[in-house]
């Protein structure tokens, strides 16, 4: 039996705030709450938006625990605890459980470059070791593997894989997934630009980045598809394209950090080997932001 909806509409990969090198839990628990009360359906932790492949484990351990106390379950929250070492995802998926997060999303194995064998004894193990359920996170444009549409009809038969986070950027790949997986298997966008592309083949939603700066806008984004309005769905998926774009015009999360600061959530504050943003970009993303209305204290 497939595990229920783990969150239907927009899930926020929320960035780490940092300041002078170290996690900012100010900024953050503000963040989070701000979040909420805008109305995000979902909140991911430590992702790649919020750095987790460099945080040492005493803080990758502390930003889970933090997020979640002050989250509060008042929504769901979901842990990155992916790897390239398989028993330190297991570790670090048994401690998310033991704080009761809602889900764990697992990146696929970055560096080591898998075969789709390898793929599934490695998700196969982490489910193995978890209470709560998984959501694979396909990014095969940052990891150099990627899991195909065969492999999802096999780890779909297991009980504690629910979903995945399918950012591969090909629709026609997409489509074939859902039609193999069905209903045994959720499917969020990874992608910003692609939320009512795969809202149309049968998608649950999006694990987003733009909804950091926009979170109630990118929500009511959802809520308009499921609702039955998806003209007016595709409307804002439309207007949205230039500041998405702007978004990813360097590599995640370097924009959305700068988005961060120019609103006075945080410091610009990102850690190696990524720096801050280009000037040049940067006053292409605050223009659009400003374009868009978001309230700017840093610009």
């Amino acid at each position: 039996m497939k595990t229920k909806t783990i969150f239907e509409g927009a899930a926020t990969a929320i960035i780490t705030p940092m300041k002078e090198g170290a996690v900012d839990y100010d900024a953050f628990g503000r963040l989070i709450d701000w979040q909420i009360t805008s109305g995000i359906d979902a909140i991911v932790v430590a992702g790649t938006t919020g750095e987790g492949s460099t945080l040492t484990d005493e803080e990758h351990r502390e930003v889970l625990r933090y997020a979640a106390e002050r989250a509060a379950g008042r929504v769901p929250m979901i842990a990155g605890t992916g790897s390239n070492d398989t028993a330190y995802a297991v570790d670090l998926t048994r401690f998310a459980c033991e704080l009761n997060y809602d889900a764990m999303l697992i990146v696929t194995p970055y560096y080591n470059k898998a075969t789709q064998k390898g793929m599934i004894k490695m998700y196969e193990t982490i489910a193995d070791a978890s209470t709560k359920p998984l959501i694979l996170y396909n990014v095969p444009s940052r990891t150099g593997c990627a899991i195909a549409p065969e492999t999802y009809a096999v780890l779909a038969d297991h009980p504690m894989i629910a979903a995945i986070k399918e950012a591969n950027g090909d629709i026609s790949k997409i489509a074939q997934t859902i039609a193999l997986v069905g209903d045994r298997l959720d499917v969020y966008s990874g992608n910003d630009d692609q939320i009512v592309p795969i809202l149309s083949l049968g998608g649950k939603g999006v694990i987003s980045v733009l909804s950091n700066v926009i979170p109630a806008e990118t929500s009511l984004l959802c809520k308009k598809f499921f609702a039955g309005d998806v003209r007016g769905s595709a409307e804002m998926q439309l207007s949205y394209l230039s500041l998405i774009n702007a978004l990813f015009c360097e590599v995640n999360p370097i924009p959305v950090k700068a988005a961060m600061y120019a609103m006075g959530y945080c410091e610009d504050d990102i850690r190696l080997p990524l720096t801050p943003m280009e000037e040049a970009h940067r006053e292409v993303l605050f223009a659009l932001m400003r374009k868009h209305g978001v309230p700017m204290v840093n610009a």
